[in-house]
């Protein structure tokens, strides 16, 4: 394999309904069929990407939840997975519970992701939740506090809330030697951000390594727009931000290609990509 294309789904791959365009899907196909070597690394899960994806023949193993797990579509199994230490843990719900933030609690057992909440007392947990729900049906489980959950086998934090709200727990985090986190802004609701919490072997970077490993590409080109894309440019050999992205992660690009409503993306693919260079 010479050269493997990752892209960012919400506001880069995707169009702001959530959905890839027609002329994404046709073009994306179209090159996979000639030998292009394509795949995703995104925030979402898999209960989430499967019909996003639906159109779309990916065979090569998909990073989702920012890293923290890899799946791989022609096994149907996760073939990496990092989780929480019970110290980690530990930290994290007390943290959580004593800044009164809300979210999403994930755990992955015998195979199979499971998500936890305890309220939904903002819009965009609601939304969250209803748009998983509704368009999905991705399962959740309701539970009294995180607490009960301090011996399960957790993955990952998602928390929601103005960036005010989460800034501190933040801070906290990021001083932490065993996590990882991201702290973005929302694609979807006005004034919310996400911050996300995994284990500190667990990021886009972490996981772009070993997909460098069990693929053994010669160049890894990726696309990108927001914060959480930074570790993702980091461990790739070309970036390319789309238009609409972050001016952070636009620093980093080696270039700036059309905007995700554009189809970004796939008209960059299918000008760039070659049969006789990329295979």
């Amino acid at each position: 394999m010479k050269t493997l294309y990752i892209s960012d789904l919400d506001g880069t791959l995707l169009q702001p309904n959530v959905e890839l365009s027609a002329n994404t899907i046709t073009i994306l196909n179209e090159l996979m069929k000639q030998g292009m070597h394509f795949t995703v690394a995104t925030a979402r899960s898999l209960a989430t990407v499967k019909p996003i994806l639906a159109d779309v023949s990916i065979h090569l193993p998909i990073i989702l939840m920012n890293g923290v797990c890899i799946y791989d579509p022609m096994k149907k199994d996760y073939i990496k997975v990092e989780y929480f230490s019970k110290t980690s843990r530990e930290i994290l719900m007390a943290l959580i519970s004593s800044h009164n933030l809300k979210g999403f609690a994930y755990a992955i057992k015998d195979g199979v992701l499971a998500t936890y909440y305890e309220d939904l007392s903002n819009k965009a947990l609601k939304d969250f939740y209803e748009e998983r729900v509704t368009k999905y049906k991705k399962p959740f489980t309701q539970i009294e506090s995180f607490s009960r959950l301090a011996d399960d086998p957790l993955i990952y934090f998602s928390l929601m809330d103005k960036k005010e709200a989460l800034q501190q727990v933040f801070e906290v985090v990021s001083e932490l030697s065993d996590l990882n986190c991201v702290f973005y802004k929302d694609n979807y609701s006005k004034d919310m951000w996400y911050l996300e919490i995994f284990s500190i072997y667990a990021s886009k970077f972490h996981a772009v390594q070993f997909i460098r490993n069990y693929l053994q590409p010669e160049t890894i080109v990726c696309f990108g727009d927001n914060l959480n894309d930074i570790p993702l440019f980091n461990a790739s050999n070309r970036t390319y931000a789309v238009a609409n992205a972050v001016p952070e992660l636009k620093q980093k690009a080696d270039a700036i290609i059309d905007r995700n409503t554009q189809d970004g993306v796939a008209r960059w693919l299918k000008k760039n990509f070659n049969l006789n260079s990329d295979v």
